[in-house]
């Protein structure tokens, strides 16, 4: 059985990597006979498994009720953290477990809207003049891509909106458009707005769109997430400020229609990347693919 050591409360014992692993499951079924059944093993393992973690850091992490168990607060707050060190654990063993010609990987972290067409593309550039790397992609909002790229899960982010954190390199990947969008064709003099779905594009966004729209009131329907007010539009019918990048395909289609006369805003895409990488030669392979791709779309 293969042990890390971690540190808690000044005391370093060694950890199974499943005693982490049974506590999130536990935390997620919210019942230990549950886990026990997932995990396929008794339910004295899981029970002792727990045990031995609420002995390591001196804490009751779950209320055990007759009808299952629920985090208490330090098992809320261990939660992250547990979850932290089995993505690292998992992404470490499967670096190592990567045989030739894939001898080392990169992972990618990209914003969601703009997955679909920068991956591919990235994965398709980089497969095709390193196969040697191995290469992996999550998609998340700028937050959830800068707390992987904070644990070292991923190697490389590009986020809308990432924060400044020391050790890491913030550069501007290319700037989209955040264009007015509507599910019929429409004038911007009139009509487009009532039925208008606001996108929170973030802090800027929302200063500029005060800027340009003083008098408007907020729409009925927000919501941080492009995905939504897309298919919500496509559906129901409606108009939002969508990124070029993610409405183009849909007005080749036409199924989307931009608003003629509508002001655009500036939406910067940036990449972010460990100042001291642990592959410098993969680190820039991967920038590399990332500036070629981008360079046909300015």
């Amino acid at each position: 059985m293969k042990t890390f050591s971690i540190c808690v409360l000044g005391n370093s014992h060694p950890l199974n990597i499943e005693h982490l692993k049974t506590f999130l499951d536990v935390a997620r079924t919210g019942s230990f006979h549950r886990s026990a059944a997932r995990l396929h093993v008794s339910q004295s393992t899981v029970s002792a498994r727990i045990r031995t973690l609420e002995e390591q850091t001196g804490q009751i992490l779950f209320q055990r009720l007759k009808n299952g168990a629920v985090l208490t607060g330090p098992g809320r707050r261990m939660a992250p953290y547990a979850d932290t060190a089995v993505r690292a654990w998992e992404r470490g063993r499967q670096y190592l477990s990567l045989v030739e010609p894939q001898r080392i990987e990169c992972a990618l972290g990209i914003q969601s809207v703009l997955a679909e067409w920068l991956a591919t593309e990235w994965i398709g550039w980089v497969n095709e003049r390193h196969p040697e790397i191995a290469l992996r992609v999550e998609a998340g909002s700028s937050a959830s891509l800068m707390h992987r790229l904070d644990n070292a899960l991923i190697d490389i982010a590009v986020a809308f909106r990432p924060r400044t954190k020391p050790g890491f390199k913030i550069e501007t990947l290319y700037t989209d458009k955040l264009v007015l969008v509507a599910s019929d064709e429409r004038p911007f003099d009139e009509g487009w707005s009532e039925d208008y779905v606001f996108v929170d594009w973030g802090e800027s966004f929302r200063a500029a769109y005060s800027d340009a729209f003083p008098e408007q009131a907020m729409p009925s329907i927000r919501t941080p997430l492009p995905g939504v007010a897309l298919n919500h539009i496509l559906l129901q019918g409606g108009a939002a400020y969508l990124t070029r990048s993610l409405a183009d395909p849909w007005i080749e289609e036409g199924r989307l229609h931009e608003v003629r006369d509508a002001p655009f805003f500036p939406m910067p895409a940036f990449v972010v990347y460990p100042a001291e990488p642990i592959d410098r030669e993969m680190q820039s392979i991967a920038l590399e693919g990332l500036s070629h791709i981008v360079s046909g779309r300015q």
